[in-house]
């Protein structure tokens, strides 16, 4: 179990009290504060990636995330290349800022059961939201010849793996964790590898037509969707009930989504399937690179 406490818009702090297997510390001035840049950090998935990868080691005492910025802040025992070397593992691009004692005020903090459930409901509500959006899409695709719907599927069914990873990770071993994430990344990366040669074998092959007219309102319901889930996240790590417009269309998970629409309105105006084709190839990309991670996660 972890706890959460507050911090500044933007941010959440999760404590890691139960990490030497000795319960809550309090956090001596040896203790270190590593601040990392994570350009590759661009969704709520990705920042639980990171979480469940730091929450485990021994020698973390606390993190501080900043999704918007796309930093995070680790206070640590010992030296910072440990940290530095689970950071790189993800591949997200991870750079050290700067590091240095810890402030002084810096303490564990007991675990808050009401922040906890409210965590909880929240990874279960986006999970959800996710995992239904997977079955709409994925029949949508299917049914109406769209790659891009089956990427986007995809993609959606890759979010809802990390959540239920989260949601599995507290309480459990890190051999069920390891396993469970080295299960989700294979059936991730086939999924989008089979997707991929679908792709190909359409354009060098005989193209089936995607609907459009399908296409634009099933995305357009999907992108509601993600931003529903990008308000329902941030609400929890900041507080705050709105989010800037700036935050949600830098969202990866809204640019696909946009992306979906405007390839079915590229269907609409050529009468051509390759904007689908085109858009259905790079999530699918996006995708495959979303398991490696998960891989990584397992290693």
């Amino acid at each position: 179990m972890f706890s959460v406490g507050g911090g500044h818009a933007g941010q959440v702090v999760a404590f890691a009290p139960w990490a030497s297997g000795r319960g809550p510390r309090a956090i001596l001035l040896r203790v270190r504060r590593s601040t990392y840049h994570l350009p590759g950090m661009d969704c709520d998935a990705e920042e639980r990636l990171v979480r469940m990868r730091l929450e485990p080691l021994p020698e973390v005492r606390a993190l501080t995330v900043d999704l918007d910025a796309r930093t995070v802040a680790v206070d640590h025992d010992g030296p910072e290349p440990t940290v530095g070397a689970e950071l790189a593992a993800l591949a997200l691009g991870a750079r050290l800022r700067a590091s240095g004692p810890a402030p002084a005020n810096v303490g564990t903090a007991a675990p808050d059961p009401a922040a906890e459930a409210r965590q909880r409901r929240t990874l279960w509500t986006v999970l959800a939201i996710n995992a239904t959006f997977f079955v709409v899409e994925i029949t949508a695709g299917l049914v109406f010849d769209s790659m891009a719907l089956i990427a986007d599927a995809l993609d959606m069914l890759a979010d809802a793996m990390v959540y239920a990873l989260s949601l599995a990770a507290v309480g459990a071993t890190v051999a069920f964790k390891r396993n469970a994430a080295r299960v989700a990344g294979a059936l991730q990366a086939v999924l989008a590898l089979v997707g991929f040669a679908e792709v190909l074998r359409r354009f060098f092959g005989a193209e089936a037509m995607p609907d459009g007219a399908v296409m634009i309102p099933v995305a357009a319901a999907a992108l509601v969707a993600n931003v529903i889930c990008l308000v329902l996240l941030r609400r929890l790590r900041s507080g705050e009930p709105h989010l800037r417009a700036s935050v949600i269309f830098t969202s990866n998970d809204v640019v696909i989504a946009i992306g979906v629409i405007v390839a079915g309105a590229g269907v609409l105006l050529t009468g051509s399937a390759w904007p689908d084709l085109v858009v259905g190839g790079i999530v699918f990309a996006v995708v495959a690179r979303g398991a490696w991670r998960i891989l990584r996660l397992a290693s």
